[in-house]
């Protein structure tokens, strides 16, 4: 019975040393991640904006992370905010996503 508390008690004490690198392990991944969506965000020029539809109109390269050639298509807002950040004509960078079927802008933001 002694044995199986010392054990437990070890076995504790090793957890409980493993939570700070855990978190550590989460922290340093944050940048990575970071750099993740700014290496996948694709460059696109703004053809049109609708707003009262929540739709917008770029041409842009290939989407990398969906496996897509550069075209000129027809994407929805996910906040139609977004829209108010750019005009027709804009060079911008975009972050899409393919939801339910439909090609989404979850992103953007002018060239720089």
């Amino acid at each position: 019975m002694r044995q199986t508390h010392r054990h437990l008690a070890a076995a504790a004490l090793s957890l409980a040393a493993l939570i700070p690198a855990v978190g550590m392990a989460q922290a340093a991944a944050e940048p990575a991640k970071t750099a993740a969506a700014q290496a996948s965000m694709t460059d696109g020029e703004v053809r049109k904006i609708d707003k009262d539809t929540g739709k917008i109109t770029l041409k842009h390269g290939d989407i990398k992370h969906l496996e897509m050639p550069g075209m000129t298509m027809v994407f929805t807002a996910k906040d139609k905010a977004l829209l108010d950040k750019v005009q027709v004509g804009d060079k911008v960078r975009f972050m899409a996503a393919s939801e339910s079927g439909k090609m989404v802008v979850t992103a953007i933001e002018p060239a720089k």
